[in-house]
């Protein structure tokens, strides 16, 4: 822990509600049939999760009961519809099925490895489908998505099926093989299996993909241009992240940190193994924790608000940064806030959790974990070493930057640009940029979009009575 640090963070029990809604059936991308013309869809106006009536309420109690761990529990609880963060609730992964049943990891993969040995394709249970990626960037189709009503988002990932990933890599004198695939999940009322594959080494497919309005779109732009009412193209986005960061890990796994030897994929690419038969050391996919948190200034009804030299002009967030060893998510939080901005908490109450596939490209997946903190001491430090500035905001100010930030117009600007690759035009295009430029420079600062933990961090305290 840091100096200065001599509290011990106390966390208020919780309660989540889960909506279970599982998609529509998912599209399934066939390269050998004409591409029906694609039709922009309405949108529905973009649900502000800035509202008086916004779900995402925690508790705010000033008290604090000393240097000790305690439970709250007459605190009021919060409730979280983790429908909301974007990456979560991945339709396909709702439950693992059992080693013996079909749609398992291993079952799955002694079929697959069938069906490639098929010298003619069968029609046979479970369907395979494969979503291709490139760099981290997944296929996608402008062809419609799925959602219900004028709230469907203009795209749906590119599902293709074995038979046509097989003509992809014969094109670039390839050949698939079972363990370039990585399984993703399971649908039994679709009879389906969803698997993912890295073509970053094949470089002459575009014109192909190209003809069907297919194209790979990096997985930011996907998650602005998704419509929040979709709740169908949240789950494609969810399956999207999950499948960059297995395959991520894969490209960062490829030797044995104990031995140096190759590892080779297991339980369906689930995991790796060394291949030295006097090592196999087994290797279980990466998940870097990192701990973000509002500070508060209950007495000013103030948030401690950061900005990094990467950001854009008058762009704010929330503190963060990541775990060390041996140390609690709450000892993270307290040593967080000390190093960079000299404050000192009272009191730490989580919030709720994001997973974050589009962090650094070193780190395949992040876990960002919420909390609200209770400020101690008031005099910012700033360490520029990590920080560019930061600064107490009233409710206030950071009420008028929701307000006046148009989200809806950062949505819509990020769908043409997909809607664009798709159909073959590209264009010099920042995500962060084009959602900057949406306020017209009239509120007092930028703050991230709904589809991150922070805004969802700082709207629930903005709109959270004065005091609570």
């Amino acid at each position: 822990m840091a100096n200065g640090a001599r509290t011990i963070a106390t966390v208020s029990k919780s309660t989540s509600r889960l909506l279970l809604r599982l998609p529509p059936s998912t599209p399934i991308i066939n390269l050998h049939e004409p591409t029906p013309s694609f039709s922009t869809r309405n949108r529905a106006t973009l649900l502000s999760i800035v509202s008086s009536t916004s779900p995402f309420r925690a508790p705010f109690s000033p008290s604090f009961n000393g240097a000790t761990f305690c439970s709250f529990s007459s605190a009021p609880s919060m409730s979280i519809n983790l429908q909301s963060h974007a990456f979560a609730r991945n339709p396909i992964r709702s439950k693992t099925p059992k080693p013996e049943d079909p749609f398992s990891p291993n079952s799955s993969f002694e079929s697959l490895k069938t069906r490639l040995l098929e010298k003619t394709p069968l029609l046979s249970s479970p369907d395979f489908r494969i979503l291709p990626f490139r760099k981290g960037w997944p296929l996608v189709s402008c062809n419609g998505g799925k959602g219900n009503d004028d709230s469907a988002s203009n795209w749906s990932l590119g599902w293709i099926s074995l038979a046509d990933c097989k003509s992809l890599l014969a094109i670039s004198g390839s050949q698939l093989t079972a363990d370039l695939l990585v399984y993703l999940g399971s649908s039994v009322e679709e009879d389906a299996v969803y698997w993912a594959i890295d073509l970053s080494g094949e470089d002459n497919l575009a014109a192909e993909l190209g003809q069907k309005q297919l194209s790979f779109v990096e997985l930011r732009t996907l998650m602005v241009a998704t419509n929040w009412l979709d709740t169908w193209a949240m789950g494609q986005l969810a399956i999207a992240g999950h499948g960059r960061a297995l395959l991520d890990w894969h490209r960062t796994s490829r030797f044995c940190g104990h031995c140096g030897e190759r590892t080779v994929p297991v339980e369906a690419g689930l995991q790796k193994e060394c291949s030295n038969h006097s090592c196999k050391l087994r290797i279980f996919p990466r998940v870097d924790p990192v701990v973000i948190m509002l500070v508060i200034d209950t007495e000013n009804d103030r948030a401690l608000l950061s900005r990094q030299s990467r950001y854009v002009p008058r762009k704010w967030s929330c503190l963060a940064g990541f775990m060390e060893p041996g140390e609690s998510l709450e000892e993270a939080v307290i040593r967080e806030t000390m190093e960079e901005t000299g404050i000192e908490l009272e009191e730490v109450v989580y919030y709720s959790s994001q997973p974050w596939p589009v962090g650094r490209s070193t780190m395949p997946c992040q876990l960002m974990v919420g909390f609200f903190a209770y400020a101690k001491s008031l005099d910012i430090n700033v360490d520029k070493r990590e920080l560019e500035d930061a600064q107490w905001h009233s409710r206030e100010d950071v009420k008028r930057a929701l307000t006046l930030t148009q989200y809806e117009k950062a949505q819509q600007t990020a769908a043409a640009k997909v809607e664009e690759m798709c159909k073959g035009v590209e264009r010099g295009h920042t995500q962060s940029t084009d959602s900057n430029s949406e306020d017209g420079g009239l509120a007092p600062m930028f703050l991230p979009g709904p589809y991150a933990i922070a805004h969802k961090l700082i709207s629930s305290w903005v709109y959270q009575e004065k005091g609570k």
